[in-house]
């Protein structure tokens, strides 16, 4: 079988970019496992490359990159169990309106959509919700290809364990071809947008994280910072005198109203029409799972940072919540989290000095990265925040003894 040449691959923000020696889309899950079966038979490292969201070198290698842009869709749908199965390439965009028009709604999603479902769910990609997982929490079964071309079968009614190991997999049990997720009935969403004072917003943090589905923030130390972000202007709808040093809040909660409606500052759409929100690619970001218990404490010392410190970083700092959950690697593992994300921008700005010291303080209180986002993590601390670290790299090595899968970045973690 001809594999095709490679080229040149860069991420959606345009920090990550790398020289592929082949280079390949199929079309089918046959089409997959063929150019598996050739590529490893070669003796070629494999990487399959999402929408290219993430900011790390998770995709990175010089053997044979896979995209599997060309096979998406919806592949079967289980009314009585309300589970739907998806080609692993679909658009999170796509499969929403398939959803919608099916009836169903996912029980959370990100604020971005347009990301393949594969990667997001690799990665570890959650939205914001006490009570709710991140989007892999919804993985029931998965088909991925091993690298003899033969198929894992992954599944929620025949091994737990594989399942938990698998739901966040960073790509190192080869390719998701399939996956099945587990929905909800269609619901729709009430939004509300409105500023407020850091401080009063901590006052009211608790009430709102415990009275509302969803409730996250951006925190915006400049009055300039909402604009990176296109964040839309609150100043019509603020309980605060200032536009710097404030929190542009939002909370979502099920609604039993069925039309639609929207002004500037609140909105009632179906689920997922509702969730995302515009980003212009113009930073690089850094996201901690903190434990929940010490979420407020962590971002005020992060405020401090950036306000003593690091005054020219000016990006807003975004603050959410996710459920804890059981897979093995995933940064909620068994720990509800408040996820707290910074980031730099490509402004001529050398943003490390201050990652380096987010990440002094956010390490403190035992919070895990998101595999996705920039972040600091050794070997070491892998093992010392993931208690199923070693059950995970034992069973990736079954699955792939001669490290097909595995990339210099990877290797270091995971090897």
């Amino acid at each position: 079988m001809d594999i095709p040449r490679g080229g040149h691959w860069r991420n959606w923000v345009g920090n990550q970019s790398f020289v592929a020696g082949h280079m390949a889309a199929p079309s089918s899950e046959e089409e997959l496992a063929a150019l598996m079966k050739e590529a490893t038979g070669r003796g070629l490292n494999v990487r399959c490359a999402g929408s290219g969201h993430s900011f790390t070198p998770i995709v990175a290698t010089s053997g044979m990159l896979l995209s599997l842009k060309d096979y998406q869709g919806v592949l079967h749908v289980d009314r009585g169990a309300n589970r739907v199965t998806v080609a692993a390439g679909t658009k999170i965009n796509a499969l929403t309106q398939h959803l919608k028009q099916a009836g169903f709604s996912l029980s959370n999603q990100g604020d971005i959509d347009s990301q393949a479902i594969a990667g997001a769910l690799a990665t570890g990609t959650h939205g914001t919700g006490t009570t709710l997982g991140n989007l892999s929490s919804q993985v029931v079964g998965m088909r991925i290809v091993r690298p003899d071309g033969s198929i894992l079968e992954v599944s929620d009614r025949t091994d737990a364990d594989l399942l938990h190991a698998t739901q966040v997999n960073l790509g190192l049990f080869g390719v998701v071809s399939q996956i099945t997720l587990q929905v909800m009935d269609s619901y729709n969403l009430h939004e509300r947008i409105w500023r407020e004072d850091f401080d009063a917003c901590m006052e009211m943090h608790d009430e709102l994280a415990a009275r509302h589905r969803h409730f996250s923030f951006f925190w915006c130390p400049k009055s300039e910072s909402r604009h990176l972000y296109c964040l839309p202007d609150t100043s019509q709808a603020s309980n605060s005198a200032k536009d710097y040093d404030v929190c542009e809040v939002k909370v979502m909660d099920i609604t039993s109203e069925t039309q639609p409606s929207e002004s500037p500052f609140e909105k009632i759409a179906y689920s997922s029409e509702v969730y995302p929100i515009e980003y212009v690619p113009n930073f690089h970001e850094l996201e901690y799972a903190v434990p929940a218990s010490y979420g407020k404490q962590a971002l005020c010392e992060v405020r401090e940072l950036i306000l003593t410190k690091h005054t020219d970083c000016i990006y807003p700092v975004e603050y959410r919540f996710t459920a804890a959950d059981p897979a093995w690697i995933s940064p909620f593992y068994e720990q509800d989290s408040v996820t707290i994300s910074c980031s730099g921008g490509p402004n001529g700005v050398d943003y490390w000095p201050f990652l380096r010291d987010v990440d002094d303080i956010l390490r403190r209180y035992g919070s895990r990265p998101h595999w996705g986002k920039l972040h600091f993590t050794n070997r070491d601390d892998v093992d010392r925040l993931f208690p199923k670290a070693a059950a995970f790299r034992e069973l990736r090595r079954s699955v792939d003894p001669e490290g097909f899968f595995l990339n210099d970045h990877l290797r270091t973690l995971f090897g």
